[in-house]
């Protein structure tokens, strides 16, 4: 029998926490609730979740301050549960690391459903360097080149880190040169979510990208947009 998955439910209104922790029990998934922003960052630090789901405003530690910090250390999914409804807000969760965005009131069918959606694509993505990747040869384009089996990317042969959802998507990319993707087109490929998801974390993370392998943002070498289109791995 498959151990059951844990999460942690930062929130600090008891309610809402104890909502998010019935639904994800009757989904297989055991939640701890931590109502102290502090005490949760301790807890997810830890390493003992595989999936957390963080209010952004609470007494002690934000939701925004443990995501980053988590992330900095490990690759687990991270939700943002939170009230603000601003689209810059979202954008900034992302950008900080989180997997997705939802917004209170929310329905906790579709919260649940998203957390397994979650889980699953950081299974499928750990999975892919046992058979899969096996099979797959380094990857090159210009100065860029990849290890998918290893997991590994080097810029001018010096390695960079990029984290598993940044790196499959560079690999995307590179598997389908010349080929022009919607955000939605790489949302549905990369994240494997319905376009119906919150897309902006694909232009969050291409911009992450680019941060790290393009020596000028502005005058990509490697990913380029086209514009009205989406993006596509640049003609050398």
């Amino acid at each position: 029998m498959a151990e059951r998955k844990r999460a942690l439910i930062a929130e600090d209104d008891e309610d809402i926490a104890e909502l998010e922790a019935s639904y994800l029990l009757l989904g297989g998934i055991e939640a701890d609730i931590e109502g102290d922003g502090d005490k949760a960052m301790a807890r997810a630090l830890a390493g003992n979740y595989d999936i957390l789901l963080l209010d952004v405003m609470m007494p002690g530690a934000t939701g925004m301050e443990i995501c980053q910090a988590v992330r900095a250390e490990q690759e687990i999914p991270i939700l943002m549960v939170t009230a603000c409804k601003e689209d810059v807000d979202k954008i900034r969760g992302l950008g900080m690391g989180a997997d997705d965005y939802i917004v209170k009131p929310f329905s906790p069918n579709e919260l649940l459903a998203r957390v397994k959606a979650h889980l699953s694509r950081y299974e499928r993505l750990k999975g892919l360097g046992q058979k899969e990747q096996a099979e797959k040869k380094e990857l090159i384009h210009g100065n860029l080149r990849l290890l998918p089996k290893e997991m590994r990317a080097f810029l001018d042969d010096r390695e960079i880190s990029l984290p598993p959802r940044e790196f499959q998507l560079l690999e995307y990319f590179l598997e389908h040169p010349r080929q022009v993707f919607s955000r939605e087109e790489l949302f549905e490929a990369v994240w494997g979510q319905s376009p119906q998801g919150d897309i902006a974390t694909v232009t969050v993370h291409i911009k992450r990208l680019r941060e790290k392998i393009e020596e000028n943002v502005q005058e990509p070498d490697h990913i380029e947009t086209v514009w009205g289109k989406g993006y596509r791995l640049k003609s050398l």
